[in-house]
């Protein structure tokens, strides 16, 4: 299967992380937290779980492809 990272970093710290896998965000620092919290409730969360869709599978049928035509 496919997972899907998306990281949210400040000064060097990750604080912020939405996995596909998982399916919504997930805090690391207080700020995370409370981000994580409000950003499941809100409209980015469809937005990551459409990137999913848009970027991830997309890519990954092209490279799949390319691949089986090398074969």
């Amino acid at each position: 299967g496919i997972e899907f990272i998306d990281s949210y970093v400040f000064n060097k710290a990750e604080y912020i992380r939405f996995n596909s896998t998982v399916g919504r965000y997930v805090g690391y620092t207080e700020y995370g937290v409370k981000n994580a919290e409000a950003w499941n409730k809100g409209p980015q969360l469809g937005q990551e779980q459409g990137e999913l869709e848009r970027v991830c599978k997309h890519n990954a049928d092209l490279h799949y492809r390319a691949i089986l035509d090398k074969t």
